[in-house]
């Protein structure tokens, strides 16, 4: 048994484009079915993480761990972009795990040790019309780790490594290469039986007391392997493994996918075994409390948030990806976003901050110093819109306006937590905005000037995908 904390909170977070694996099979003369995700023009991992990380948190964390492959800095620490986003103390420690897709196994390892918040965020890609580029997606998953009101006791965990070539890449390079498949799955299989048969000692039950499987990893055909090895010894269920033709093999957020997935469909008492092919085996054995039933309540499940999917055509996703190059906008190139400025202006900036005045409770963003409606100064208090909903009042498509996907849609929001902002749309056409449209606040990345990201917030439509407001 292993004197750990369980999960207190999770969500995944899966962008809204879909590009047609027949689109890109074809530029290799291969043939192609099904489609995958893919992250919009302004997103990147670690955009994506607070996308999953808000609707996951239960409350404040000892620390945050970002688990990816892609990280969006090298030489910095990305995971103090999402602490900021996510409105945490500055005491909650934020780090990054990255390098190999087993970085996501890592996450859930630490912050159950911790009482932390492991966020698994992914961008796949690949050589141009190869399998990974085709088999590949974008996704991100979170879970919140604690002692109180826990949905799933963490019962056991095991990890096996061992040292191989089943697929490398080294800095720099586009896409990874991989040996024979055949290979790896005979690696993976040893090891994963492994892992489990520890985890299921230390835990001190048997395997046909398991109700639910799932096994995650970039070695599909190990991945298969396994979960089929693993399904033959009792009636357990393996029914995750279609998630790889509904999104995509999403590396190090792909644990994180199937085990959301399983808590999604898990009833109480049940117990779950997770197994990550990665470099080793690493093995993690929940049980279900009757938490999860509240917890559900309201929250869409990563199936549903599969709805109100947008085509993306794949010379679009080139672009979006900086594998092709566009004529330059003929305007000014962007300015780089000055550090001192940010750093004044974090809580805005990254948290959305503004302030309610304490005279007339007028809320303005960002957050003044004398109040526009009543001139009241030094009593105002701190009012987060963070990924909370606001309605278009009015909107405007802009063909000119700088953007790295045109046309810029600019809209004035009436936001539910009060105050009137301006921001862009993101993840949605002209033809779709409408007056008096409910949208959701999403932080996303403006652009990159000179090497530097500049991350603010942006409001998607309100589909499937979007978790309950914080103020509902």
């Amino acid at each position: 048994m292993v004197d750990m904390a369980g999960i207190t909170g999770y969500a995944t977070y899966i962008p809204r484009f879909r590009l047609d694996r027949g689109e890109v099979a074809a530029a290799a003369g291969e043939r192609g079915r099904g489609t995958r995700s893919v992250a919009g023009y302004d997103e990147d991992t670690t955009s994506m993480a607070v996308e999953a990380g808000r609707p996951a948190l239960t409350g404040s964390p000892n620390s945050i761990w970002l688990a990816t492959t892609v990280p969006a800095y090298v030489d910095k620490t990305n995971a103090t972009a999402a602490h900021a986003a996510l409105g945490l103390d500055q005491s909650v420690g934020a780090f990054d795990l990255g390098a190999s897709t087993r970085s996501g196994a890592a996450s859930l390892i630490a912050a159950s040790r911790d009482h932390g918040l492991a966020l698994m965020s992914d961008l796949r890609d690949g050589h141009t019309g190869g399998a990974d580029e085709r088999t590949g997606g974008d996704a991100a998953a979170a879970f919140a780790f604690g002692a109180e009101a826990v949905l799933a006791e963490l019962v056991a965990r095991a990890s096996v490594s061992a040292e191989f070539l089943d697929r490398w890449r080294l800095p720099g390079e586009l896409g990874s290469t991989t040996w024979e498949e055949r290979f790896g799955e005979g690696e993976y299989v040893r090891l994963a039986d492994v892992a489990v048969a520890d985890v299921l000692k230390d835990a001190g039950i048997p395997a046909a007391d398991v109700d639910a499987v799932a096994v995650a990893g970039p070695n599909i055909r190990a991945v298969k392997g396994v979960g089929k090895s693993l399904g033959r010894g009792g009636d357990s269920r393996n029914d995750t493994v279609d998630l790889l033709d509904l999104v995509g093999n999403t590396g190090a957020a792909h644990i994180g996918l199937v085990l959301a997935d399983l808590l999604d469909r898990a009833e109480p008492g049940e117990t779950l075994l997770v197994v990550s092919l990665a470099d080793g085996a690493d093995a993690f054995l929940f049980r279900v409390t009757d938490e999860i039933t509240r917890y559900r309540a309201g929250r869409p499940t990563l199936r549903e948030s599969l709805a109100g999917a947008l085509p993306v055509a794949y010379p679009t996703y080139l672009l979006w990806r900086g594998r092709l190059r566009r004529e330059r906008p003929r305007r000014p190139d962007p300015v780089r976003p000055s550090g001192p400025f940010a750093a004044r202006n974090v809580a805005f900036k990254y948290g959305f901050t503004g302030a309610r005045c304490g005279a007339c409770a007028t809320v303005q963003f960002p957050a003044p110093r004398v109040c526009l409606r009543c001139n009241a100064q030094g009593s105002f208090e701190p009012v987060s819109a963070a990924g909370q909903r606001a309605r278009v009042v009015t909107f405007a498509v802009d063909r000119l306006a700088f953007t790295p996907s045109p046309p810029l849609i600019s809209a004035v929001l009436d936001l539910e937590v009060g105050g009137r902002v301006q921001l862009e749309l993101t993840d949605v056409t002209p033809e779709e905005v409408s007056v008096g449209d409910t949208v959701t606040l999403t932080f996303r990345r403006l652009l990159t000037a000179e090497g530097i990201h500049n991350y603010f917030w942006k409001a998607r439509p309100v589909t499937t995908t979007t978790a309950p407001s914080a103020t509902s």
